[in-house]
């Protein structure tokens, strides 16, 4: 072994082929380097930074060492995670009280922590690639002004309702499945920054005193937040999003939701002032639904919406929203839908539209409908039309009223026109299963007539999704006689029976 063969193998360098005199390899290098010259019998000798000729004597070997070490791998992922809490509170430092100015509108906000951010991130010496600075600063900046890691969720359009089981487990669905998220929050604590935020934009609060929390996101997005001690394995947080562009109803007929014929009916249906009530069950699309219909109503006409959190995304302008209050910190200043139902009486609408009925609500809504403001709508939660009426029902027993059964269910007969069934079927898709007419009262029945139902004998295709559509019984409800007289008219396709395979009509 020659003798630089064993300097290397001294400092644990790899060997490398010998340079011959005039190889481009012994051209000068760029930056100031400190050579070690070493000659036949000699142990090595340090001489001062020099130029490097361009050739050297035989008998010279040169071994070129760098003046100042540069690392030769990147960041690994958990100093990449360092990096990014000492730049977060660094950051904080700078502009930490300004983050609450009033004056400063979002834009110039989100400009100061640009600013502030690329000198923090600059300061640290720790070697980054253009992409792992772009993507630092992108972090720290959804941590201070975003929703944190969950901010590229809610960016993507694919993802329709985001689970957070704690910090380091996120859950999505996309396309009607669930998957597990890479993303991840650092901490409890920083899971907890974020529902703080999202919460405190709209006055709720989350604390230990009031451990659970509905809210939502400034689209309309749908928020629940449980902490502990209610959620034990750390903080709980569900986001079930909303279509920043509001779905139209072709959009539903795309979908497989609807069927044409189906939404000329329910416009119809709309148009003709009658009562419908959307039942499903949970993410079955109630709300979606809700929007679409509520886009038929005519422009001239005085819409209220009455919810728990703001969610509906009405299309016209006469719109007044109101949004139900729970208690403060001592208990006191609750305004509940109920409330809120009353005093819409006194708001001269020409239409009531409650996004859910989940109580004592109900008893007033039906009285509304039963009291001149014909139109209105909502939403309950119920698996089929007959349970949706006996679900209407228990939630008029919870006002508190001593009524008997039968004139509860006269009042729901007389209330409520059109029940719409929406179901999630186990292929992921949503459907309307029924469009169900409320005929009346047989004894003490309240008498139900499905005039549209879903084909499930289609049965179900290679790709696991139902071939099935919503199908026309062929029995033409009763409510249609008010569409002769209010001037609207229906193709008569609406209501024809699809023929079996094979054969014609």
């Amino acid at each position: 072994m020659s003798l630089s063969d064993r300097l290397r193998a001294a400092r644990g360098e790899s060997a490398a082929p010998e340079l011959a005199p005039g190889d481009p390899a012994t051209t000068p290098a760029i930056t100031p380097a400190r050579e070690t010259s070493i000659a036949p019998g000699q142990s090595g000798a340090t001489v001062p930074p020099r130029a490097i000729p361009a050739t050297a004597p035989p008998q010279t070997i040169r071994v070129t060492q760098p003046a100042s070490p540069v690392p030769s791998a990147l960041p690994e992922p958990d100093a990449l995670i360092a990096l990014k809490e000492r730049a977060s509170a660094a950051l904080f430092e700078r502009v930490g009280a300004r983050l609450n100015n009033p004056s400063l509108t979002e834009d110039q906000l989100h400009a100061l922590v640009r600013t502030e951010l690329n000198k923090v991130v600059e300061d640290e010496t720790v070697p980054l690639t253009a992409e792992q600075r772009l993507r630092l600063i992108s972090d720290i900046q959804d941590d201070v002004l975003g929703h944190g890691p969950l901010e590229r969720l809610l960016a993507d359009p694919t993802v329709t309702e985001i689970m957070v089981n704690g910090p380091d487990m996120i859950y999505v669905e996309q396309r009607g499945r669930l998957t597990r998220s890479s993303a991840r929050f650092t901490s409890e604590e920083h899971l907890r920054q974020v529902i703080e935020r999202i919460v405190s934009r709209i006055g709720r609060r989350i604390d230990e005193s009031s451990p659970l929390v509905d809210a939502r996101l400034a689209d309309g997005s749908r928020v629940n937040a449980v902490i502990p001690p209610l959620a034990v394995n750390g903080s709980s947080l569900t986001i079930r999003k909303f279509s920043k562009d509001p779905f139209k109803v072709n959009d539903l007929i795309g979908f497989g939701t609807l069927t044409p014929e189906m939404a000329e009916l329910l416009r119809a249906c709309v148009q003709a002032r009658l009562n419908i009530i959307v039942s499903g069950g949970t993410g079955s699309g109630k709300t979606t639904l809700l929007n679409v219909l509520s886009s038929f109503i005519p422009e001239s006409e005085r819409i209220v919406t009455i919810e728990d959190a703001v969610e509906l995304q009405m299309q016209q302008d006469h719109v007044v929203r109101l949004e139900a209050r729970p208690a403060n910190i001592e208990g006191k200043g609750e305004i509940s839908i109920r409330d809120l139902v009353r005093n819409s009486l006194r708001m001269r609408p020409d239409r009531i539209v409650v996004g859910e009925v989940r109580g004592g609500e109900t008893l007033d809504m039906l009285q509304a409908m039963n009291t001149g403001h014909d139109g209105s709508l909502s939403t309950v939660h119920a698996n089929s039309p007959r349970d949706a009426v006996a679900r209407l029902e228990t939630l008029v027993l919870m006002a508190g009223m001593d009524l008997p059964l039968r004139a509860i269910r006269e009042q729901i007969a007389s209330a409520v026109d059109v029940i719409i069934q929406l179901t999630r079927l186990r292929d992921g898709t949503r459907r309307v299963t029924a469009v169900t007419e409320v005929q009346g009262m047989e004894g003490q029945t309240v008498t139900l007539q499905d005039a549209f139902l879903f084909d499930y004998s289609a049965g179900v295709g290679t790709d696991g999704k139902f071939l099935g559509k919503p199908i026309s019984t062929g029995v033409r409800p009763r409510f249609t006689d008010q569409f002769k007289e209010m001037g609207i008219t229906l193709s008569p396709r609406v209501f024809d029976i699809p023929s079996p395979p094979g054969k014609s009509r």
